[in-house]
């Protein structure tokens, strides 16, 4: 269907040389679009370039002037920038109080803080394009908390209030601004998680009604329709894709 075709568009998505990210780039390739990878593992983001047929450009996003960097090259490569995934995002796993101040600024940094300056760094661009379409990962951490992840579950409900204040200043200039909440989803991350919290896997089968952990493809569809026109009246959302995790009390 034409609501869902992203020919012509380019995007680019943070963290998107693995996991979660590089599951909704497939989404947003396939659908059309010309997908920019960008991270900071050089030699894992070229693989993952060449893997989707895309680009891939380094950067650190948790400084402005990367962010800035990372959309200007983009532009200067591609002509346009359409579609902003805000995905890159890491955790430390420890009791609240056993963080200190340098582990909670990296996540919040990573997670949150990057979400912001790409997202201005995008902005210009999409005003110039005459709209465009920015998706912020969350997490069922924005709604649920957990012992061992203080930071990552303040960044995570960052990211949706975030999404609220974007979507609502930049409806005005054709740009929508939705949140995902993944839900328990096999990656990287969730593997050292598993490992260094005893019972995980078994709460998380327990309370999914799917009955099993989701896949990094499992997010290719919600990227692409917030990514396409099907969803150009849709704007401010937190979007669960967690198999029936949050249904659950």
């Amino acid at each position: 269907m034409d609501l869902f075709d992203l020919t012509g568009k380019v995007a680019i998505v943070t963290g998107g040389n693995g996991g979660i990210g590089l599951g909704m780039a497939r989404g947003l390739k396939a659908a059309g679009a010309e997908v920019v990878v960008s991270g900071r593992n050089v030699a894992k983001g070229e693989a993952a370039a060449v893997s989707l047929g895309g680009y891939f450009i380094a950067a650190d996003v948790t400084g402005k002037a990367a962010c800035d960097a990372l959309v200007t090259e983009t532009v200067a490569r591609l002509g346009r920038l359409d579609v902003l995934v805000n995905n890159a995002g890491t955790s430390v796993r420890k009791a609240p109080q056993d963080l200190s101040e340098a582990e909670w600024h990296h996540v919040i940094d990573t997670n949150l803080t990057s979400a912001f300056l790409c997202s201005q760094a995008a902005y210009f661009a999409m005003r110039e394009a005459g709209g465009g379409k920015i998706i912020n990962i969350g997490s069922m951490m924005s709604l649920f908390g957990t012992p061992f992840a203080a930071a990552y579950g303040a960044s995570k409900g960052g990211i949706v209030q975030l999404t609220l204040s974007q979507a609502a200043a930049w409806a005005k200039d054709n740009i929508q601004v939705n949140a995902v909440l993944p839900g328990w989803i096999e990656t990287e991350l969730t593997e050292g998680a598993k490992a260094q919290v005893p019972g995980l896997n078994e709460a998380v089968l327990a309370r999914t009604p799917a009955g099993r952990w989701g896949h990094p493809d499992d997010l290719a569809g919600i990227a692409v329709f917030l990514a396409a026109r099907a969803s150009d009246y849709v704007t401010g959302t937190a979007i669960p894709c967690d198999g029936g995790f949050s249904s659950r009390g």
